[in-house]
């Protein structure tokens, strides 16, 4: 599957990226290639599973290192960017920071905002790893960042209810609308889309678009591929769930959950809600949360000729170092623990999607645990004809973009058309802009 998704993105890795300025570091601590007695800090965000298996390996780190000391940083998703990009403006972040895709674009747009990990061979074996994987981490010449898994959004359901409905799962855009008044009889939903983790909603609308005119909303290196008209089409089709109760009103979704993440939520817990879309890598946090085997996952959607083409993928996460550390060495010792070490690869197992290291991902292989949920979303993945999405989708500022334009037209304080003209304007704006 990682030549499947990862050619098309190959050529994203060598553009140039521009964007908000970010703060010269006059004086880099130069490595050694020696292991020297320190205190590391190490931020991530995840779910209960991510943080649990975390704090595990970290432990087993400590006994294996006990003269070089990881002090956890971690929490959930909502939130956790803005906290990050306050770190790294005022110089505070941590030594190592898992990171996000656009982080690159919003951080680093000349290659400078993060540690050059090129220079760490010493303590780095980058040699597990696929060209085309450690090319998403690449700004220009300098890797920045070494990804450590590659996912994609599929849709998963609750099968206890869907029994009880003796309903399928859908496989057609069709059969999910039809699944709407179906489940709204006993006050239910077949699918929800969560408004806490930036996008979701739009995520969806935009595969349906992607999969009908075959452009790509932003392209690899940040234009905007679709037109007023496609933006349009996207939104009425967002509304469209809405009104066939296939999903919750933004409305609804406040009122029953305030600001708790749909999984945290009693609609989802309960049963109310029985789909979510959801990251392969991070589906465990939905997992967990309800009997055990009770969540599967389901086809992705296709227009009616069966086409599964639109559905997106991308590096799912990274590592990289922070351009102040003043303990590179000790910093790249521990990704590379993270990233290579086979006792850390069974703890860890795929809270954060399946390995991109060879050696990991042999590991859990040959240990059986490469199964459940996050593994059948890549086979469901690697049999369609996926795009990588761009870097420029993902960044926060264009989030805010997508949830305007969806609450607009959930609360009805704007019409379709012109909330589409909105979002076209903002986004075209915006992306001309950071190119500069």
């Amino acid at each position: 599957m990682k030549k499947t998704f990862l050619k098309i993105a190959a050529a994203c890795c060598i553009i140039s990226l521009s964007a908000c300025s970010v703060k010269k570091n006059d004086s880099v601590t130069k490595p050694d290639g020696k292991l020297d007695k320190c205190s590391l800090r190490f931020s991530w965000w995840g779910g209960d599973d991510r943080h649990e298996a975390t704090l595990k390996a970290i432990d087993l780190w400590n006994k294996k290192y006990p003269d070089i000391t990881i002090t956890p940083e971690y929490g959930g998703w909502d939130g956790w960017s803005e906290k990050v990009t306050s770190q790294v403006s005022s110089s505070t972040e941590p030594d190592i920071m898992q990171i996000n895709y656009d982080w690159l674009i919003a951080l680093s747009p000349d290659g400078n905002g993060f540690y050059d990990l090129g220079e760490l061979s010493s303590q780095l074996d980058l040699s597990q790893f696929d060209d085309e994987v450690l090319s998403f981490g690449k700004v220009g010449e300098k890797l920045n960042a070494v990804t450590v898994s590659v996912s994609g959004r599929s849709l998963f359901y609750n099968s206890q209810v869907f029994s009880r409905m003796g309903a399928d799962y859908p496989e057609t855009w069709n059969d999910l609308i039809a699944l709407g008044n179906r489940f709204s009889e006993d006050g239910l939903y077949p699918l929800d889309l969560d408004i806490q983790s930036g996008g979701t909603a739009w995520y969806l609308a935009v595969v349906y678009v992607q999969q009908q005119t075959g452009r790509q909303f932003i392209t690899l290196d940040g234009r905007l591929g679709f037109t007023v008209e496609d933006i349009k089409n996207a939104l009425s089709f967002y509304k469209q769930l809405e009104e066939s109760h296939v999903i919750r009103t933004v409305r609804t979704r406040t009122d029953e959950d305030g600001n708790a993440a749909l999984y945290q939520s009693p609609e989802f817990i309960g049963g109310r809600v029985a789909g979510v879309l959801e990251w392969g890598s991070a589906v465990g946090k939905y997992e967990s949360v309800l009997p055990e085997g009770v969540l599967e996952a389901g086809p992705l959607l296709t227009d009616e000729k069966g086409c599964s083409d639109g559905w997106m993928i991308k590096p799912s996460l990274l590592y990289a170092i922070s351009k102040n550390t003043k303990h590179p060495d000790e910093a790249a010792a521990f990704i590379n623990f993270l990233l290579n070490d086979e006792e850390c690869a069974e703890i860890l197992g795929t809270t954060r999607g399946i390995p991109a290291s060879h050696k990991a991902e042999a590991v859990l292989q040959k240990s059986g645990a490469l199964n459940g949920l996050t593994k059948e979303s890549e086979s469901i993945l690697s049999n369609a004809h996926t795009v990588t999405i761009s870097p420029y989708m993902e960044l926060s500022r264009m989030k805010e973009f997508y949830n305007t334009a969806i609450e607009a037209v959930s609360y009805g304080t704007s019409d379709v058309d012109s909330a589409a003209q909105q979002m076209f304007d903002s986004v075209n704006n915006y992306l001309e802009k950071i190119r500069k």
